[in-house]
């Protein structure tokens, strides 16, 4: 039963795709991504404000793993400050890579319905790949990457 809410929710996810379309201005900061491993490629494009992003979207195509995690990570870190976005970064990652969630306090929304790909080490890239973006654009900034193991 929840396995089938799970895929649901990344189905959704996948089709609808939240924040999905390009970002303009001056300060929008922006990088393209291709997935080493199947060739899925986005581009992300991000707005911050001091230590918050303030704007967050992307465009890109993929399979249904990469699509709905680009969308899930939008979601969880829009209007966020660094320091969240890092430590969900980093929880995100080790659902990704074990299966389990460390820090319960950390809620992964949507993007829990992702823990199965643990499973599937093919995937995990499909999964990281929005994620893989943000430390590309974000690889500059101090508090963001102060706390990224």
């Amino acid at each position: 039963m929840l396995d089938n809410i799970y895929r649901k929710v990344l189905m959704d996810h996948a089709k609808y795709k939240k924040n999905y379309g390009k970002l303009d201005g001056d300060d929008v900061r922006k990088t393209y991504y291709k997935n080493p491993t199947c060739g899925d490629v986005m581009t992300l494009y991000l707005q911050l404000e001091q230590n918050k992003i303030k704007n967050v979207s992307f465009e890109g195509e993929g399979c249904s793993i990469s699509m709905a995690s680009s969308s899930m990570m939008t979601e969880l870190i829009q209007d966020k400050d660094l320091t969240f976005v890092s430590e969900t970064r980093n929880e995100f990652e080790q659902l990704i890579r074990t299966g389990e969630q460390t820090n319960d306090d950390i809620d992964l929304g949507d993007a829990l319905s992702l823990q199965g790909v643990h499973k599937l080490r093919a995937r995990h890239n499909c999964a990281l790949m929005a994620w893989q973006a943000l430390d590309k654009i974000l690889e500059d900034e101090t508090s963001y990457q102060g706390l990224k193991e």
